[in-house]
Formats: structure tokens, sequence, C-alpha cells
């Protein structure tokens, strides 16, 4: 009788310990599901919305797209009446690029897909594929200064800190001589018009940044023109924090976002 109450006990015990294990098992099975559901709505991309789960959702009215910080006041030297540049009508992503309006845009060309002469005949292979743009990016070891070369432009991003005092928009000594080799070189491609766009952090009032970074670029394209042709159109911007290339979270990200932006069209 004491021997078969052991076993009795034994045998409880091991099913208390086999149902712990499958209890434990569904545990982290239902962990595992979980952690799954949630990976499944999130994004890389802070601009894709998230990916709608099962079941019925009530889609709220969209807000009105607020026009682009900066596109109400374009500025166009020679003066005169100047029209916004294209692109300037729509709120943009996070580390995005203004507008730059630059070269000739054509409109696409319409194609028949059921045109004959898109058809493969017998035997025939696609071409291999071709790079169509590419970027040739030189900076120099601090970051002061960067050259961008894709296959329609040229572009000059010089960090405010080389061109101005703190919260000023007087151009220092270093920064005069930076400006004539961007001069040189747009005189070298036969550019008739440049953009320069300034551009500030996220520190103090949008108000204040957007009157700072316009006059930065005010004043760079004023130290241009005294080298280029007098006929060559500029666009003058200040976008204030607007069109980030770095963190606003970290002074290394803010300093590369004080800056001023000088492009141009290259020379075909």
């Amino acid at each position: 009788m004491t021997q078969q109450r052991h076993r009795t006990r034994a045998g409880t015990a091991t099913r208390t310990r086999t149902r712990g294990l499958v209890l434990a098992a569904c545990g982290t099975t239902s962990a595992m599901l979980l952690t799954g559901v949630y990976a499944g709505t999130a994004h890389a991309d802070p601009s894709s919305p998230p990916t709608p789960g099962p079941g019925p959702s009530a889609s709220a009215p969209s807000p009105p797209a607020p026009s682009v910080p900066g596109g109400d006041n374009p500025t166009t030297i020679p003066t005169g009446s100047a029209p916004s540049l294209p692109g300037e009508t729509g709120p943009q992503p996070e580390f995005s690029q203004p507008p730059d309006g630059l070269g000739k845009a054509k409109p696409p060309t319409k194609v028949d897909t059921d045109a004959a002469g898109l058809k493969l005949a017998d035997g025939a292979e696609l071409a291999p594929a071709k790079v169509l743009d590419i970027k040739f990016v030189t900076e120099d070891m601090g970051g002061e200064e960067r050259r961008t070369d894709s296959n329609n432009k040229t572009k000059f991003t010089l960090q405010a800190e080389v061109l101005f005092p703190k919260d000023s928009s007087k151009l220092n000594g270093e920064a005069k001589s930076r400006i004539e080799d961007i001069a040189t070189e747009a005189n070298k491609q036969k550019a008739t018009e440049l953009n320069v766009f300034g551009f500030t952090d996220n520190l103090g009032s949008y108000e204040h940044g957007e009157k700072l970074s316009k006059e930065r670029a005010r004043a760079v394209q004023e130290e241009l023109a005294k080298t280029l042709d007098p006929e060559v159109t500029y666009r003058v911007r200040g976008y204030s924090e607007d069109y980030p290339i770095a963190d606003n979270g970290t002074e290394e990200g803010r300093k590369k976002n004080r800056r001023v932006e000088v492009s141009f069209p290259r020379d075909e």
C-alpha cells in the first residue's frame, strides 16, 4: 500500500511537470506570435503609412496639404516676377531635397504597351541593365565643403561655420575664396542659372531660421555675382530647418544642416 501511494504521488508530480512544460511552451509560442504581430506594423521608412490590420477600419479624412515653407516668397535675381520652383506645392518628407528647377525637364514619352515592336523576337534577350545617373561626391576632410556631380548638375554644399560667424549673415574672409572657386567652376560649365539655397538647424524659432537662411543665401549670391556674367539668373531661397541632411538631435547633425547650397546645370 505504501509503495502504491509513492507511485501515485510520483505519477502526479510527473503529470504536473509535464503540464508546466506544456504551459511554458504555449507561453513562448504566444510571445512569438505577439512579437510577430508587432513587428509586422513596424516601418523603416517614416514616410510610409502603417499597414492596416485585418478587419474593417474607418479612414479619417486627410487634412489639406500645407505649402512648403519658403515657397510663398520666392526671389529671383535679377528682380521681377519669379514663379515658384516646380515641386514647391506640398509637404516634403524628412531628409528630402528641395526642388531646384534646374535642367529642361521633358514630359514622359507615351508608350503603346501593345505595340509589336516592343515584343522580343524568338530567341532574343534583353540588353544588360545600364546605370542612368551616377553621382560623384567629393568632400574635404573636415566635411566643411562637399561637391556633388551628377549627369545633369553640379552642387556645392558649404557648412555655415566656414562662411559666417555664429548667428550672422556677414561673410568672413575665408568664405570669399571658397565662393570664388564655385564661381570659377560655374563659368567653366557655362552656367546661365544658379540656385543659392540657405538652411539652418532646428534650434530657435522657425521664423528666425527662415530669415537667417535667406540672408545667408543672399550674401553668397551677391558674392557670386561679382565674378559671374551679369546675365546669369539666380534663385535665392531660405528654407530655415526644412530639408535636413542629418539628424538635428546631435550637434554633429545640426552642424551639417547649417549650410548653403549652390547648384547649376552641367555643360553637356
